[in-house]
């Protein structure tokens, strides 16, 4: 049986490059994909994150991805085991300063760990984020670049994956060998914020001319809620729960707060219930000058956030939203391997079936944009005729072919970096 281990999502940079971005180069897949890749866009700055999700998303539903899915991905990895968001050549050296993700590298780590047999860059890849993780216990989206809540929560993810504990994974650098939740606690607008945002998390503690002080930033809360209780993308689903709600945040007199990972979960949980109550059931995007529009790729993390929780009740309200006909959610996802992945992962988790999702075979749509599978699911309608094999530990080879570039990053305005499902805004290099 698969590793049902548990990891939030691409630039906006992804978003705004794939949109307007000619197709990746043919190999010798189908419809002008490249061997062995999901999705026909410009992986340019989302290939080894959608990839990730995509494998992440079939192991956990008993879909057996294709051995060239897999072998593409850890062919991506980079000679100290880090990942960049896409190599065209993977002949080609990596920039260890700036061509190398925690983001990426995190979610290659889970995928494959997930799917089994590449034991070799699975280690590889948990080392070099042991190897970059910062004084404060987090990560930044570049190595030591300032933690933020996002990068944090990936690396997080990625340790559980492996069944390493992330409270035990301490920083080397600086003394008191603080840990990834010391970082990410760090982040959590505690009882001396407003009360709308108290339980929120901020992307980052950094601040600068003309960033003011750190802000409920509800796609790095999503994030974070789901870190903080130590899991990554995929977790054992517990069943429905009793109907309980997220407890906030404890405060008397602004004072008070979260004493432990998991009371900074509750807050966190609670506060995104909150914000959703509010705006029919879902996220709304938050990026700068972004017109008043829902965050499909938020509202999806925040129903995995909540469902790990154990708050499924809840869960089920932003889940039926992104069911429904009239919030498009389905136009958003279509042909998109990391949307579908996403959608499919949510729902899982949350108990519900993503092959009848509002109508829509999630499982089989994603299939599609990628190599066909080995095998589905007993029992499942098959994409595929084939037999599931063993998973080897051969750790073979399997990238693609094509010229290695560096991958530049989008500036944008205001805070940070981020990812595309969730609109995560990227800083500039």
């Amino acid at each position: 049986m698969n590793i049902r281990r548990s990891v939030a999502a691409l630039s906006l940079c992804a978003a705004l490059g794939a949109a307007a971005a000619p197709a990746a180069v043919a190999d010798d897949g189908a419809a002008g994909r490249a061997k062995g890749l999901y999705g026909v866009k410009d992986p340019k700055f989302d290939g080894v994150w959608r990839q990730s999700l995509a494998l992440l998303a079939q192991d956990a539903v008993g879909v057996t991805p294709a051995k060239s899915a897999v072998g593409w991905l850890a062919g991506q990895s980079c000679e100290d085991g880090g990942f960049a968001a896409y190599r065209a050549d993977t002949s080609e050296d990596c920039d260890p300063h700036k061509g190398e993700f925690t983001d990426a590298t995190a979610a290659a780590v889970q995928a494959l760990a997930a799917v089994g047999g590449r034991s070799g860059t699975v280690e590889k890849g948990v080392s070099w984020l042991k190897r970059h993780q910062n004084e404060d216990g987090g990560w930044g989206m570049n190595p030591g670049g300032p933690s933020d809540a996002n990068s944090t929560a990936a690396a997080i993810g990625a340790f559980a994956a492996v069944g390493q504990d992330p409270a035990k994974v301490r920083s080397a650098v600086g003394k008191g060998g603080k840990s990834p939740y010391d970082a990410l606690l760090g982040l959590q607008l505690g009882c001396s914020a407003k009360a709308a945002e108290r339980g929120a998390f901020a992307y980052t503690a950094a601040k600068g001319k003309g960033k003011g002080e750190p802000a409920a930033n509800e796609l790095a809360t999503a994030s974070a809620a789901l870190a903080a209780q130590g899991k990554g993308f995929v977790f054992e689903t517990v069943g429905k729960d009793s109907g309980t709600a997220p407890k906030p945040l404890r405060c008397a007199d602004g004072k008070g707060g979260a004493g432990s990972p998991g009371d900074a979960a509750e807050a966190a949980l609670a506060h995104l219930s909150r914000v959703m109550s509010g705006t029919d059931q879902h996220l709304k995007s938050a990026l700068p000058g972004a017109k008043d529009q829902p965050d499909f790729g938020g509202t999806a993390d925040a129903v995995l956030a909540l469902a790990a929780g154990k708050h499924t009740a809840a869960a089920d309200k932003p889940l039926k939203w992104l069911r429904s006909e009239e919030s498009s959610t389905a136009a958003w996802a279509k042909g998109d391997p990391g949307a579908l992945a996403k959608l499919v992962l949510a729902a899982h988790a949350a108990g519900a079936d993503p092959r009848d999702f509002g109508g829509a075979d999630l499982v089989r749509q994603l299939n599609a944009t990628g190599p066909k599978p080995e095998a589905a699911a007993p029992g499942a309608e098959s994409d595929s005729d084939g037999k599931s094999e063993g998973k080897k530990d051969d750790d073979g080879g399997g990238g693609v072919g094509g010229v290695w570039w560096t991958v530049g990053v989008c500036a944008v305005a205001g805070m940070g970096i981020g990812f595309l499902l969730s609109g995560r805004k990227r800083r500039q290099l």
